[in-house]
C-alpha cells in the first residue's frame, strides 16, 4: 500500500495540517453542509469531500452520527466513520433546538449546498425545509435523500437500504433459483442512492454557476437508483410479459458464464459475452474440438446446453490451481478474474499500482488503509486529507473563524447542550 499517492490519486499523507498541503480538487471553493447519518448521505459528503468541497458535518452533541457506533469497531473508534467521516469537518449541533436552528441557519446561509436523509417531514417541523432555507439562501442546492422520496403513499415511512435492495427487484433476481432471495452484504442501496445524488448536486450546482441558474431541491430515495441498474426489467415484462428469475452465478443473456472452483479450493469467474471470447475459453481449457460443437456453436446453443458447458469447464478446472488456470487463460486472452477478498487486493499488484488503498495517518486509530479516490482526474484529482475526525473536533474553527462566534456566545451554546 502506498501512503503518498499525491502523483496518481491526489493523495496528501499529512493529517495534522489538513488541507494545506492537499491539491485544489474541481469542487474546491464549494461549500456543504452535511446533515443526517449513517451510509447513505455520509457517502454523498465523503465523495464530494473527496474532490475539494469544504464539507461541514453536523452532528447531535450527545450522539453523534450513528455511523460512529455501527460496524467493525477498534478500541470504541468506529471504522465506517473514519472511513465516510474522511475529509469533512465535524461539529456538534442540536438542529431541533430554538438555538441550534438559528446556528443551522447561520451555516446555510453562505453554504452551496445542504445535504441531509431526514425523515421526510422532519427539517419542516423545525421549521427548517427547503422553502424556508432558499430564502435565506436563494442559490442553496439542497439534497434530500430518504428512504422512498419526499412524495408518495410510502414517503413518511422509516428506510433503509436493506428495504430498497428488497423493494427495487434486486434481491429478487440475487441468488439462487432454487433458494430464497439473498441481500448483498454491504450498504449497496445506499451506496448507489448517493452516487446518483452526488451527480445530482454536481448538476445542479453546475446548472446554477455555468447556466445563470437558480438554486433548488434534489428528491432522491434509495429504492428508485438501485431500481435503475437491475436493467431494461420493466421493458421486458411490458413487452414481451416475462418476469426474470434468479440464476445463480449465470447469466441469462450471455454462456459461459459462472464462478468455478480450482483444484486449490479458489475460486474464479468466467465472462465470455462475446462469441470470440467464447471460442477462447474452449481453447484455454484444451477442448478445442468443442469449438464445433453444435451444442456451443453460438451464444444461443450454449445458454441452452449450459449445465453441459459449465460441466465442462469445471472438469478442467479440478485438475489446476487457481494460478494456473489464470495463466492459461491471458494466454489465450480468454476474459477471467479470481474471486478477491479483501486481503487478496491489498496484496495486488494492479491495485497497489493504481494506487487503489492508501495509508492515512489517523491519532485514534494509527495508519489506516482506506480506498483512494474515484474517479482519476488528470488536472483536479481527488484527495484525502485526514480520516473521519473526532466529534466535535472542527466546533471552534467552524463556529468561531467562520461563523465569527464569540467566546461568550459559544460558552453559552456549550452550556445549554446545544453544541
Amino acid at each position: 500500500m502506498s501512503r503518498d499517492a499525491a502523483t496518481d490519486g491526489g493523495v496528501d499523507d499529512v493529517a495534522d495540517d489538513e488541507q494545506t498541503n492537499a491539491p485544489a480538487g474541481p469542487l474546491d471553493g464549494v461549500t456543504v453542509i452535511e446533515a443526517g447519518s449513517m451510509i447513505s448521505i455520509g457517502t454523498v459528503g465523503r465523495l464530494l469531500a473527496d474532490f475539494g468541497a469544504d464539507v461541514i458535518k453536523v452532528e447531535h452533541p450527545a450522539t453523534g452520527d450513528h455511523l460512529r457506533h455501527f460496524g467493525p469497531q477498534k478500541e470504541g473508534v468506529g471504522l465506517w466513520w473514519k472511513y465516510l467521516g474522511r475529509n469533512k469537518q465535524s461539529v456538534t449541533l442540536d438542529i431541533s433546538t430554538e438555538e441550534g436552528k438559528v446556528v443551522f441557519e447561520d451555516l446555510v446561509a453562505d453554504a452551496d449546498a445542504l445535504i441531509e436523509n431526514f425523515r421526510p417531514g422532519t427539517l419542516e417541523r423545525w421549521d427548517l425545509g427547503y422553502d424556508h432555507l432558499s430564502e435565506l439562501n436563494p442559490g442553496l442546492v439542497m439534497l434530500r435523500l430518504s428512504g422512498f422520496g419526499q412524495t408518495g403513499p410510502y414517503s413518511d415511512r422509516p428506510g433503509f437500504g436493506t428495504l430498497a435492495e428488497a423493494m427495487s427487484g434486486f434481491a429478487f433476481l440475487n441468488g439462487y433459483p432454487d433458494r430464497e432471495p439473498l441481500l448483498p452484504p454491504t450498504g449497496l442501496a445506499d451506496g448507489i442512492a448517493a452516487m446518483f445524488s452526488t451527480m445530482a448536486v454536481a448538476f445542479a450546482l453546475y446548472n446554477r454557476d455555468a447556466n445563470g441558474g437558480s438554486g433548488q431541491y434534489i428528491d432522491t430515495s434509495l429504492i428508485e437508483p438501485i431500481f435503475s441498474l437491475i436493467g431494461p426489467q420493466p421493458l421486458r415484462y411490458q413487452q414481451l410479459d416475462e418476469i426474470e428469475e434468479r440464476s445463480g452465478n449465470r447469466s441469462t443473456s450471455s454462456a459461459p458464464r459462472n464462478v468455478y472452483q480450482t483444484s486449490d479450493g479458489r475460486a474464479v469467474a468466467i465472462s465470455a459475452s462475446a462469441q470470440p471470447i467464447a471460442m477462447r475459453v474452449f481453447d484455454a481449457i484444451e477442448r478445442p474440438e468443442l469449438k464445433d460443437d453444435p451444442r456451443f456453436a453460438d451464444n444461443e446453443k450454449r445458454l441452452e446446453n449450459v449445465e453441459e458447458l459449465d460441466a465442462a469447464i469445471q472438469d478442467w478446472m479440478d485438475d489446476h490451481t487457481r494460478e494456473e488456470v489464470i495463466d492459461r487463460f491471458e494466454e489465450y486472452e480468454a476474459t477471467i478474474a479470481p474471486i478477491y477478498n479483501v486481503a487478496d487486493i491489498i496484496e495486488d499488484e494492479h491495485y497497489q499500482a493504481r494506487d487503489a488503498v492508501v495509508e492515512i495517518p489517523d491519532d485514534e486509530i494509527g495508519t489506516g488503509a482506506v480506498q483512494n479516490t474515484v474517479p482519476r482526474l488528470s488536472e483536479t484529482p481527488g484527495s484525502i486529507s485526514h480520516l473521519g475526525p473526532p466529534l466535535g473536533a472542527h466546533n471552534e474553527a467552524v463556529y468561531g473563524e467562520r461563523l465569527s462566534y464569540d467566546e461568550e456566545t459559544l460558552a453559552e451554546l456549550d452550556a445549554e447542550d446545544v453544541i
